[in-house]
């Protein structure tokens, strides 16, 4: 009964913190993004190959990718052309194809919140302008790539923040290029927002259900890479995206998982990610997300804080970061950690 009132006050914090912690705001919650891409329904209907074209919905990646290895580059090229929303998120589609057709569906938006992901020498790997607009980009050769990194941002990221200048390191696209360049080129990183994330430090932030939702998207992810022949890649999981890597956890190949910044990751220990992937966290001491309690009751909270040695995790260096966003500045112990689990030199975390 005791245990049940301590799990009851943590649980009533948890929602005074995540509803008044100075300076965020609450906010509505979110509807997540699911299911196949747009355009879908064309494309299923599409009889332009004389024969049917792989369900977005249903077909694995590695299906897409057989499918694709038996077309020539001219019946490749007229799909993304028909279809550019579709082939542009399709994973096990080739990668160039991907970007070729997000090109085209990014001008064919007409959307301004958009244009800039256009520009020129900018890899989208994924691109969705539903909702709140979902992207990812890739900084890199990901094709023939020794080693591969995705990052999985948290709270407030959308395609309109991907990239704001003027918090760089709290973005996905600047995490990754700054990894990009801690590991000297010797790592492809996707930078990921492909899933709705909560908006402000509210409801949807507290609960799993947004989490839910984009560990399927980052599980398909994963199965795309491999199904193009992309080595496991390490995940960087940044804030509530770490609570999105906990759940995929168990279905990912990744050969590396990082929580930094993590309010939990809806898990006790390493052990029930039942995962075979080396876990890692990282928290810097002026980390406000340690004001979050960490427990998890009624839906409530994302359970312990991989920090804590009880979790099993192997801790990563980050006593000179800064803040809640400041892992990835230059200069710091956590990036310099980041780029050697990114390369597989984990002998050199210390």
């Amino acid at each position: 009964m005791r245990r049940f009132g301590r799990a009851l006050i943590a649980s009533a914090l948890t929602v005074t913190v995540v509803a008044g912690t100075a300076g965020w705001a609450t906010a509505g919650a979110q509807q997540a993004v699911t299911g196949p891409p747009p355009g879908s329904a064309a494309w299923r209907a599409d009889t332009v190959l004389g024969r049917p074209l792989p369900d977005p919905a249903s077909a694995a990646p590695r299906e897409v990718a057989l499918f694709f290895a038996g077309l020539s580059e001219q019946e490749q090229r007229t799909l993304a052309r028909r279809h550019p929303e579709v082939v542009g998120n399709l994973d096990g589609a080739p990668v160039h194809l991907r970007y070729e057709a997000n090109r085209r569906a990014v001008t064919d938006s007409h959307d301004p919140r958009f244009a800039r992901l256009a520009g020129p020498g900018r890899q989208i790997l994924a691109f969705d302008p539903r909702g709140r607009g979902q992207v990812a980009q890739v900084y890199g050769e990901l094709d023939g790539a020794a080693h591969v990194a995705v990052v999985v941002p948290g709270s407030d990221i959308d395609a309109d923040t991907f990239d704001r200048p003027t918090d760089p390191y709290g973005t996905p696209a600047g995490m990754a290029s700054a990894l990009r360049g801690a590991t000297r080129g010797a790592t492809a990183v996707i930078a990921w927002a492909g899933y709705t994330t909560p908006v402000g430090v509210g409801l949807d932030a507290a609960t799993g259900k947004l989490a839910e939702a984009g560990a399927e998207r980052l599980t398909r992810l994963t199965e795309g890479l491999d199904a193009v022949g992309a080595p496991d890649p390490v995940l960087f999981c940044h804030s509530y995206g770490s609570v999105v890597c906990g759940l995929a956890a168990e279905d990912t190949d990744a050969s590396d998982i990082v929580a930094l910044g993590s309010p939990g990751m809806r898990a006790d220990t390493v052990a029930d990610l039942r995962t075979e992937a080396r876990v890692w966290a990282a928290k810097d001491p002026s980390d406000w997300i340690d004001d979050v309690p960490h427990v998890e009751f009624a839906g409530l909270g994302h359970g312990a804080d991989p920090t804590d040695p009880s979790f099993g995790a192997r801790r990563v260096p980050a006593g000179d970061a800064r803040g809640h966003t400041g892992y990835f500045a230059p200069g710091t112990q956590s990036l310099a950690a980041f780029a050697a689990i990114a390369t597989g030199e984990t002998g050199e975390v210390r």
